[in-house]
């Protein structure tokens, strides 16, 4: 068997690589480990809306559970801090049902597939790769030029291509569950010490029915399924919504900060393999998909499929994507350093008429760096001054 271009992981940043790949020409397959795409889900199903319009699909039924168009975000102790956006925002979806579409859409364009199929090892001979596969349990092996790794945060192949793994994964829990929503229109984010490192969240699927999850930063942070249990029974906003059971439960992990190199001899690394993760939500689709295309239409491209030749895929995603990523992070370093009391007085702050009206104006999930310079006028809160300044420093 032989491909101009395999793709591994049949995601949403995997089925667009190969989509693109062979709406380039390219003769493409895509293989992935699961005996079903779109399963099992690792995801909280919060997509902004450029992440679906950069999967070139309009919002549907067919996905498509809710819409949203602000969040209130609650610190540790005071009042929550309204983000209104004013209209559509992101929507809620079914990973399950979105992920199909995707993976439709890439069959459609006449992507071969392998499904129960785990790539084992990676071979290069002749400039051509030869990658092992266990397909149902049986050996094989499949040859092609480029080889595209789409296989999630803990991805195999990087470190089959010597590439490591990304630099920290925060582990994350979530329940689909009854929860009386104060206004289906909005997402509910927590922050502080009871979701150490990160935040917790509420995504309403209904008026009746949430997604309430939460991440944290590391191993030394308490358990995540501890930290859950605790704030669907003692949060004061959380348990008094939350009915009881749960229709659902998923585990994951959220990659935070790219890979050193996404590129080897015959290889690429997208998406979650490779870190390409917003680091201040934790959301990888617009990214991962922005980044699948690069890297397809590079896989498709080029004739010596050498690291000298793939570098360009690494030039053209930190051109687009890199400064927001980095700065992404600093964000995510500042914040996670703050006390409750801190949080408590940050967000306090920001809590007036002319600085909702920035976030209003400004605010942008997949790009939250332009909020954050307009955010550190001192003039929109002088009173915040010490910690904006400290802020300043953190992030530019």
């Amino acid at each position: 068997m032989q491909y101009d271009v395999i793709v591994v992981g049949g995601g949403p940043v995997g089925s667009t690589a190969a989509r693109y790949a062979a709406q380039e020409g390219a003769k493409v397959l895509l293989i992935e480990e699961h005996a079903f795409v779109g399963s099992p889900v690792g995801c909280t199903g919060l997509l902004s809306t450029r992440a679906v319009k950069e999967c070139d699909v309009e919002p549907s039924e067919d996905f498509v559970l809710n819409s949203v168009r602000g969040a209130y975000i609650h610190p540790p102790s005071e009042r929550p801090l309204p983000i209104d956006g004013g209209r559509t925002k992101a929507y809620v979806v079914s990973r399950k049902m979105f992920d199909r579409t995707l993976f439709r859409m890439a069959t459609d364009a006449g992507v071969d597939v392998m499904l129960r199929t785990r790539a084992i090892g990676i071979q290069r001979s002749n400039s051509l790769q030869t990658l092992s596969v266990l397909e149902r349990g049986n050996h094989q092996n499949i040859q092609a030029k480029v080889i595209i790794a789409a296989d999630g945060v803990r991805s195999n192949l990087a470190k089959m291509a010597g590439l490591g793994g990304v630099k920290k994964i925060m582990p994350g829990i979530q329940i689909e569950a009854p929860y009386r929503s104060d206004d289906p229109d909005f997402v509910e984010l927590f922050v502080g010490s009871r979701a150490p490192g990160f935040f917790a969240w509420a995504v309403p699927v209904d008026e009746r029915i949430s997604r309430i999850g939460l991440a944290t930063d590391g191993i030394n942070d308490p358990n995540p399924h501890e930290c859950l249990q605790w704030l669907l029974q003692h949060h004061p906003h959380i348990a008094s919504r939350y009915v009881g059971g749960q229709t659902d439960m998923v585990f994951g992990g959220i990659p935070l900060g790219p890979l050193r190199r996404t590129y080897a001899d015959g290889i690429m690394i997208v998406g979650d393999a490779a870190g390409q993760t917003k680091p201040t939500s934790g959301g990888g689709i617009y990214t991962g998909a922005l980044c699948a295309k690069i890297a397809a239409k590079v896989a498709a491209s080029v004739d010596d499929a050498s690291a000298g030749s793939l570098q360009q895929y690494e030039k053209q995603w930190k051109t687009a994507i890199g400064k927001e990523l980095s700065m992404g992070m600093r964000i995510h370093d500042f914040i996670k350093g703050l006390s409750d009391s801190e949080l408590d007085e940050l967000l306090g702050a920001m809590n007036t008429p002319s600085i909702l009206e920035t976030i209003t104006e400004c605010g942008d999930m997949d790009h939250p760096s332009v909020l954050i310079r307009k955010m550190l006028d001192p003039r929109k809160s002088k009173h915040m001054l010490k910690i904006f300044s400290a802020f300043a420093r953190a992030v530019l």
